[in-house]
């Protein structure tokens, strides 16, 4: 009796041990299956991993920002470069647009997050057509130096109004992200006015009034072929977009409250970019002398926009304004409804 009990226990182990071996066999293969499975694609056509901190720490990027800036400096070595796996990607997001609407306050807080390396000038490489015959290759030695991981971002307002521009980016990459910064219209077309008034005077030449300029004084209607005035068209320069990328590649940035209170614009852009949080209020501060916020990237290192930045806007004639807007008034409607995004603007 004993004996039959111990065989019959030996067989009863032999079977559970045949199974969990099976078992055992079949998760290898099908472990197997799934990594043959995994699609493959280049990486400038994918905007990057949603959780980067597990692939490289955000300490770990914080800890390096000075190697970077040394590199940008001309101070690094090749060798530094290639100990430390260092390259020059092609963008992976673009602010396209709108000059004026705060393009450059925007990549400079852009580059607070450590998973971020911006271009440091605009680059024109799409709207111009004696650097875009240069080549991609160009295109890309004009940025920076980052670790694989990073996003590089680049600027160049002139891209939101250029015909050519978004085939020309689509044919790059198809699956790019877009930011678009915009103020309200007016507003926009008088800073514009300001920054090109300012230039004449530095040259000692003279320059009409901002009045002369937007109305045509033959037929009293707004001037659309006044540049100023056509690039705060937002809609029209937006649908031209539209034909080559999704909405769903954009992302619309509310200019006038970046300057007011700039965090949860950042914030959105964040997870626009699938990138962790990592701006906080800690890095921008309210400079009441300059009347904008800086940037504080830790304790040794803050730094503010240029002082070029705010220019005081000449008076403009209040009838003109109000013509402005009521003009502008239908094209905002419309924007609102491309992009789902409402603004307060009158």
């Amino acid at each position: 009796m004993l004996f039959k009990q111990q065989a019959l226990l030996r067989q009863k182990l032999f079977l559970l041990g045949s199974l969990a071996i099976g078992s055992l066999l079949y998760l290898v293969a099908r472990v197997g299956s799934l990594d043959r499975l995994q699609p493959i694609c280049p990486i400038e056509s994918r905007l990057g991993p949603p959780h980067l901190p597990e692939q490289i720490p955000l300490r770990t990027l914080q800890y390096k920002r000075g190697l970077l800036h040394e590199i940008r400096k001309g101070n690094a070595t090749k060798e530094q470069i290639r100990m430390h796996n260092l390259v020059q990607q092609l963008p992976r997001a673009i602010i396209i647009g709108v000059r004026k609407g705060g393009t450059r306050a925007l990549l400079e807080m852009l580059n607070l997050h450590p998973a971020v390396v911006k271009a440091s000038q605009e680059i024109h490489f799409f709207d111009n057509e004696q650097n875009y015959a240069r080549g991609i290759d160009w295109y890309r030695e004009k940025m920076p130096f980052s670790f694989l991981h990073q996003i590089t971002i680049e600027k160049s307002p002139a891209y939101f109004i250029t015909e050519e521009v978004p085939e020309r980016i689509f044919k790059m990459n198809s699956s790019i992200k877009l930011l678009i910064i915009v103020r309200e219209p007016t507003t926009r077309a008088v800073s514009d006015y300001t920054q090109v008034l300012e230039g004449k005077e530095r040259k000692n030449k003279t320059y009409h009034k901002f009045e002369k300029l937007a109305i045509d004084g033959n037929t009293c209607d707004v001037n659309t072929k006044y540049k100023a005035v056509r690039t705060s068209i937002y809609t029209k320069h937006l649908e031209r977009w539209l034909k080559y990328f999704p909405v769903e590649h954009f992302h619309i940035v509310d200019g006038d409250r970046l300057i007011t209170d700039p965090l949860p614009e950042l914030q959105l852009v964040e997870r626009f970019l699938n990138l962790p949080s990592r701006i906080s209020r800690y890095n921008l501060y309210f400079n009441a002398t300059r009347g904008f916020y800086c940037l504080r990237f830790n304790n040794v290192f803050n730094k503010c926009l240029a002082g070029s930045k705010g220019r005081i806007h000449p008076e403009v004639d209040p009838s003109v304004v109000a013509k402005l807007r009521k003009f502008f008034h239908p094209f905002n409607q419309k924007f609102y409804q491309i992009t789902g995004r409402t603004f307060n603007w009158p």
